[in-house]
């Protein structure tokens, strides 16, 4: 009957006869994490090209924190063929990428906007001058723990990606003020600013970042040593839509700056001196003391 005939068509319908660029790339392969594409790549030779159609068109390239470290020559083949990343995260590959593997990425995918280099160790300036220069529409960058950064291969970035928005500078104990304060005056959308563990870093660059930056929202100064209150009331009065502000460890940073920032709801991650010296009380006693304050 019509109704055998149909039900058998439907049953010899396999998953790798639908379309690939149409459905199943678009609508299918994007929503599975990147390292089970890998081992499905394993199962056939259809699965391994339908997945290195996948690979060339994919527009983020991002791997669970939670993965296992990818090893290069994966790294390397499944991206020799795309050139419409927007997204690249080289948090599982840290231990190991190098310019030599990195460059050739970054040249061929112009259209990035979001790049993760933090914790790469092995790469060097030569990496974030390539992505200054083929970069122009990167919007978000991170660099934490880079200790390569230099102020020259910051320089590169703030003259080619001026619509950058938010960009993670921790740990990278090379850059001084001057750098920062070209970056701030040159990128004036960023929104979002960590200086974070850099005892370089002092009032100059918070306050050039604040008379710049008019749409910062957040601002990490965590262990920056050398800056003081004079900066944060600069940071208070220019910066308008303010939402975060970390200043732990910045031992000349007090109350007498932040409680403004504190009545506009300013999210700052070191307590009140009332509420810290309960904390100490309670971590001395073991409780929460009761205190009668008319005795």
């Amino acid at each position: 009957s019509i109704a055998n005939v149909n039900c058998c068509s439907v049953s010899l319908c396999h998953l790798l006869d639908l379309p690939w660029e149409d459905v199943l790339v678009p609508h299918i392969l994007c929503y599975l994490p990147l390292q089970h594409l890998v081992s499905l790549q394993r199962v056939s030779k259809q699965f391994h090209n339908l997945i290195k159609v996948y690979l060339s068109n994919c527009r983020t390239f991002h791997l669970s924190p939670t993965s296992p470290c990818i090893p290069r020559e994966a790294f390397c083949s499944m991206l020799k063929d795309n050139k419409v990343l927007q997204n690249l995260s080289l948090q599982n590959c840290s231990d190991w990428v190098s310019d030599k593997e990195l460059l050739p990425v970054i040249g061929q995918n112009q259209h990035l906007q979001r790049v993760d280099m933090s914790g790469c160790a092995c790469l060097t300036r030569h990496s974030l001058v390539a992505v200054s220069l083929s970069c122009m529409h990167l919007q978000h960058l991170g660099l934490a723990h880079c200790e390569w950064v230099d102020s020259l291969s910051l320089r590169s970035l703030a003259d080619h990606c001026g619509g950058l928005q938010s960009i993670d500078l921790t740990a990278c104990r090379q850059l001084k003020d001057d750098a920062i304060c070209y970056l701030a005056k040159k990128c004036s959308n960023l929104r979002s600013l960590s200086l974070a563990v850099n005892a370089n870093i002092t009032d100059e660059s918070v306050e050039e970042v604040a008379k710049n930056c008019r749409g910062l929202e957040q601002l990490d100064l965590t262990g920056c040593l050398r800056v003081r209150n004079q900066s944060i009331r600069t940071l208070a009065e220019y910066c308008p839509k303010l939402q975060s502000l970390k200043v732990n460890h910045c031992h000349n940073v007090t109350e007498s700056s932040l409680d403004p920032l504190r009545k506009r709801n300013v999210v700052i991650d070191v307590e009140p001196p009332l509420q810290r010296a309960l904390v100490l009380l309670q971590d001395v006693l073991g409780f929460a003391p009761f205190i009668n304050l008319q005795i």
